[in-house]
């Protein structure tokens, strides 16, 4: 198969043929990644009771923390290769690939020795309750180990995301997926490895993902076969990637230290509280799936048309995107509004009622401010795509800002309910300084950037 039948311009069509055409395929894959995640939860609470699956749930904002770190790495190291693949500068386009290559090596290296090393000292720092936390190390522990394999999969498919491919990373991720539903029922179930083996089985189905994207590219994407001099390392290559990758991977994590403050004060509620948070927030990241999917459109979606001098494209790709998360941010609301409770059961034993309830009460909350959030995957991918990475981690910031102030004060002080509207008030504060600063940028484009090079 040539090159061409498997990448996309998208500097060149209708803005919203070309949106959802790059977003099925990329939702589909998100909703297979969340799928398998539910599944692990939805494994461990039944099978290994409430405490295993509270001891899982512990960790999540941690998780979130150093893996999302490494997803917004490798997301923040593909926007270059967007840009020159819509500039049709491959050869730059390839060097920018090897480096990105280099420098996830090394990350991934440094990374997984560090937090191995803290990982206990950070679960007692959060204040886990003393009946999980062993438990709960035991499950991080695993998946911290695969961090190698996190950004094996996050480059690859993001590098084939930024070449406008989100069919192929798809097709990948659901094997895995399959594959990670078998893995589970194979270490809980037949090895009785109990969270540990449901940590395992994440760690190998997402390396099985990772092999398949690397054959896949090996084989089919002519535009990535290396010519000499290809892999050398370069300086002002590294220098531009680190600009682009550390701000974005930066921007997930302070997100994430809300989220971990947050979780502290969550875990002196109990491990009720805790398991109701984790499986509320598993159960709403699964309908959230489509933000995060038409984020990262919008980020190759941008890059390309910066790369092609096409900054008026931009603008209507933020309102076509904005549009049909408007829609959809209605319907997931009535739907988790309805059957929220329903929701939960698939994760608790129906007994549990007080659980119930209050999994009920988290999904209520968060679904009424869907499209908040939807503005902010929207708006901080597409700034991140026409090269402001800095920029977009004073969002994280504010999320940061709102999710600390909530888990110091609020939570003390209100209780659970607190809890539950932690993420709204943090998204609202995210809006309110991601829309200004948009507009900002794209007037800079317009007057500096774009000027400059056409009287050039």
């Amino acid at each position: 198969m040539a090159a061409k039948s498997v990448t996309q311009d998208m500097t060149q069509g209708k803005p919203v043929s070309l949106l959802l055409k790059f977003f099925f395929p990329l939702l589909f894959g998100m909703l297979f990644q969340q799928f398998y995640n539910v599944v692990d939860m939805a494994i461990v609470g039944k099978t290994l009771g409430s405490e295993n699956l509270a001891a899982v749930g512990a960790t999540g904002s941690v998780n979130f923390l150093i893996l999302g770190f490494c997803m917004g790495v490798c997301n923040g190291f593909a926007i270059p290769v967007a840009q020159k693949f819509g500039a049709k500068d491959y050869k730059g386009m390839r060097r920018f690939v090897t480096n990105s290559v280099w420098l996830s090596a090394v990350f991934a290296v440094v990374m997984t020795v560090a937090v191995c090393l803290l990982c206990r000292d950070i679960m007692v720092w959060m204040r886990t309750p003393a009946d999980i936390i062993d438990r709960a190390y035991s499950y991080i522990l695993v998946i911290f180990l695969g961090i190698p394999v996190t950004y094996l999969y996050n480059l690859l498919s993001g590098i084939m995301r930024a070449m406008g491919d989100s069919k192929n990373p798809l097709i990948f991720l659901v094997i895995s997926s399959v594959l990670n539903i078998a893995f589970d029922f194979i270490a809980i179930l037949v090895f009785h490895l109990g969270v540990t083996g449901a940590a395992l089985a994440t760690v190998l189905s997402q390396l099985i993902s990772g092999l398949c994207c690397l054959w896949f590219m090996k084989k089919r994407y002519e535009l990535l076969k290396m010519e000499p001099g290809d892999w050398k390392l370069r300086g002002s290559l590294i220098g531009r990637l680190c600009g682009m990758g550390i701000p974005m991977g930066l921007q997930y994590s302070i997100t994430a230290i809300g989220s971990v403050i947050l979780q502290a004060a969550v875990n002196d509620l109990g491990s009720v509280a805790v398991a109701a948070i984790s499986t509320g927030n598993r159960i709403s990241m699964f309908f959230c799936c489509p933000y995060d999917a038409m984020g990262s459109t919008m980020a190759t979606y941008a890059g390309q048309n910066l790369g092609a001098g096409k900054l008026e494209r931009v603008d209507k790709g933020i309102f076509a995107s904005s549009g049909i998360c408007l829609i959809y941010s209605v319907a997931a609301a009535a739907i988790l509004i309805l059957f929220g409770k329903l929701f939960a059961v698939l994760f608790v034993e129906p007994q549990a009622t007080q659980l119930i309830d209050m999994i009920d009460q988290l999904l209520f909350w968060t679904s009424v401010f869907y499209f908040p959030l939807a503005l902010v995957n929207i708006v901080r991918f597409t700034i991140q795509g026409l090269g402001f990475g800095k920029l977009a981690i004073l969002a994280g910031v504010c999320e940061m800002i709102a999710r600390s102030l909530v888990g110091f004060f609020a939570v003390p002080a209100y209780g659970y309910i607190a809890a539950c509207l932690a993420s709204p008030v943090a998204w609202i504060l995210a809006d309110a300084f991601l829309i200004p600063t948009y507009f900002g940028c794209v007037r800079y484009l317009r007057n500096h950037v774009l000027r400059k090079e056409a009287n050039e």
